[in-house]
């Protein structure tokens, strides 16, 4: 037995956002690329000398602080009108969108990060890295001048 060599196996499969553009994915695998990370749902400010994206702590009334996932995904756009969709054609013209966000990252060609769930396996290593906004939110309805919510974290 100690002579022998151990057979290697055959490298894996490439996993399908490796393998597929934004646009050949079914809605499954689209869906799937979204880390929970819930930064794309806090309310952000534009500077309107600048065009600089502010971002606040403040939350849509529609994100669940505990999960960091919304509260009526399907119906969403019903109770927050303004609550962008994204798409693989949006996704690069989008320019809130932070820098972790998986669909930026795959539409930039990079890779995603260590602690992106499909990569570890784990939805909680997205709050591990401190990607998270877990913890660290208020609600919309619960604030009244966005001004006094902003925050450099979400970058």
């Amino acid at each position: 037995m100690f002579g022998r060599k151990k057979k290697k196996q055959a490298d894996p499969k490439p996993c399908f956002w490796e393998e597929k553009s934004l646009e050949d994915m079914t809605s499954e695998e689209w869906e799937s690329l979204c880390d929970g990370c819930g930064r794309c749902c806090l309310n952000k400010l534009e500077d309107e000398r600048t065009g600089k994206i502010l971002y606040t702590n403040v939350a849509c009334r529609l994100l669940d602080p505990d999960t960091c996932r919304c509260a009526n995904y399907a119906d969403r756009q019903r109770f927050v009108p303004d609550c962008r969709r994204l798409t693989p054609q949006n996704v690069s013209t989008i320019p809130w969108l932070p820098s972790t966000c998986a669909y930026r990252v795959l539409a930039e060609g990079k890779s995603l990060e260590w602690w992106h769930p499909l990569v570890s396996g784990d939805p909680n290593t997205v709050l591990e890295a401190g990607i998270s906004v877990k913890g660290r939110v208020v609600s919309e309805r619960d604030t009244d001048d966005l001004e006094d919510y902003v925050v450099d974290w979400p970058k």
